[in-house]
């Protein structure tokens, strides 16, 4: 599959002022969810969620040694693949502001005996809890977009990202077919919330705030216009599965690149 390199390096122009991301609903919305989260995402994927993070370390793959760190890393599924494909030669740490989560996470882990290799750490991608210019790969699969300030978020993973490493970013996106995209639509708006709150039940609707963050989430060439505005280099963008989801990737500098305004998308 070939990226589609882009050179531009306007914000978007999309909001998704009306989705109430606060941190604290976003918090408790995942907690409620945590001992299904999984099951839900490969159900309502028909487990195609698994080959995105295959194809994202394939495409963005860890150097031997270099570490990685993996933002919203929830239940460490990324973090894990990452591992996978680094066959234990680069250490990994993934972050995630929701406890419940990473509890899932960990015990993932143990059971894999992975404990020495992927390090979860409770911390919110608008404040990350490491160094800067320390890692060859800062990816975030399905989390950006329930970081309530979008652009801190980007702007952290850049930080932690060394001279010349990736920032990588796997998310949901909007097939533009007339077809599939009205089908995508009608199973997204409709079917996913029925089947998840049937599943898992919460307080917070959770399934039904999944499709209104993926359909007020820039995407496309917005989203790549947002990772270019914040500095990052050399970017592309990989629709899979007919554009439900889609890998973007950029690299930072060696030199800082003038950022603009911080207006959150």
């Amino acid at each position: 599959m070939r990226p589609q390199q882009v050179a531009h390096d306007e914000a978007p122009t999309a909001t998704i002022e009306s989705v109430d991301r606060s941190d604290r609903r976003v918090r408790r919305m995942f907690a409620s969810i945590a001992r299904r989260y999984d099951f839900l995402n490969h159900l309502l994927s028909l487990n195609i969620d698994r080959s995105w993070r295959t194809f994202t370390t394939r495409t963005v793959p860890p150097q031997p040694g270099v570490p990685v760190l993996d933002c919203c890393t929830g239940t460490a599924d990324l973090a894990i693949a990452y591992d996978r494909a680094a066959r234990g030669s680069s250490p990994i740490l993934g972050t995630d502001f929701c406890r419940e989560m990473l509890v899932i996470g960990r015990e993932k882990i143990r059971s894999k005996g992975l404990d020495d290799r992927i390090t979860l750490v409770e911390g919110d991608t608008q404040r990350l809890p490491v160094p800067s210019d320390a890692f060859g790969v800062v990816c975030v699969a399905f989390g950006l977009r329930n970081v309530r300030d979008t652009v801190r978020g980007i702007d952290e993973m850049i930080r932690a990202a060394r001279p010349g490493g990736k920032v990588a970013v796997l998310e949901f996106s909007r097939p533009r077919g007339r077809v599939l995209g009205s089908l995508y639509m009608t199973f997204f708006r409709r079917v996913l919330p029925r089947v998840g709150q049937a599943v898992a039940p919460n307080p917070d609707d959770a399934y039904h705030y999944l499709p209104s963050s993926v359909l007020a989430f820039p995407d496309g060439q917005e989203l790549l216009d947002l990772l270019a505005s914040r500095g990052l280099i050399a970017l592309e963008m990989h629709p899979l599965t007919f554009g439900i989801a889609t890998l973007y990737v950029g690299t930072k500098p060696a030199v800082p690149v003038e950022k603009e305004g911080t207006t959150t998308p």
